[in-house]
């Protein structure tokens, strides 16, 4: 890890991107940190989800750079990002609703053994990867009822802190959280947000897309808005900065 704190972990600099004549990115900047958490705001068709997949490396930018701890990087494949550090979680959540909590971390990366026989011919160390899943859980203080429990049987903040969880447990620098608490209750909201605290304190970065302005007021260190593919603006969440926020999101003067 970079030791100069003011560089950021992640930027984007002049970011732009075009599918057909849309122009989803238009010149955008930003900066994300270790230790923060970004969130990114903005109606419908704002640049967002565009803006996320270029740096998870669903998309490749038209021009601009994407830069890691200040240097230039190319990122074609999500692995690429994933090499890098990057994880995301999209608001599906990308799930195997038959599998356990384990089976999910480690799907299309088990650990077999023994190292010595072939490929094909390694059993898969179950014990192992349960126990690493718990470590994870344990550490990021997610409780789940059992871990033998197919994820499509848990609640809707279980699937989410799995979904989470999993993306922390490789090496992960960056997190990025799309509608992280879309469609969740109160109580169930409030464990995730927990959880992305907890992200932040471990000095990861974090960049949540949210519509839920309370959750972004208690969770969020900075915020930009986006419209119509550009940043329109910057600030700190807060309640006081809360109707300048609103305003950039629809279109006012700020």
């Amino acid at each position: 890890m970079n030791p100069d704190s003011s560089i950021p972990f992640l930027a984007v600099r002049s970011g732009t991107k075009r599918f057909g004549g849309v122009l989803a990115l238009d010149g955008v900047d930003i900066d994300v940190f270790a230790g923060e958490v970004l969130a990114v705001l903005g109606d419908n068709g704002a640049g967002k989800s565009t803006l996320i997949k270029c740096m998870s490396g669903v998309h490749r930018l038209d021009s601009g750079v994407i830069e890691v701890d200040g240097d230039p990087v190319q990122m074609h494949t999500p692995s690429d990002a994933r090499a890098l550090g990057i994880e995301t979680v999209y608001q599906d959540l990308a799930l195997f609703d038959n599998l356990s909590p384990s089976a999910n971390f480690y799907a299309g990366r088990e650990l077999a053994g023994p190292r010595w026989l072939p490929m094909g011919m390694r059993l898969l160390e179950r014990k192992t990867m349960k126990q690493d899943t718990q470590d994870v859980l344990n550490r990021l203080q997610v409780t789940l009822p059992d871990l033998d429990t197919p994820v499509g049987l848990m609640s809707g903040g279980q699937r989410q802190a799995v979904a989470v969880a999993r993306a922390t447990a490789f090496s992960s620098r960056l997190v990025i959280l799309d509608e992280p608490t879309a469609a969740l209750g109160l109580r169930e909201a409030a464990r995730v947000l927990d959880l992305i605290k907890r992200l932040r304190s471990e000095q990861k970065a974090v960049v949540v897309i949210s519509h839920a302005m309370d959750h972004v007021m208690e969770v969020a260190d900075r915020a930009i808005v986006m419209r119509r593919g550009r940043k329109v603006g910057e600030l700190i969440p807060s309640e006081g900065s809360r109707e300048q926020i609103v305003s950039l999101i629809v279109g006012g003067d700020g």
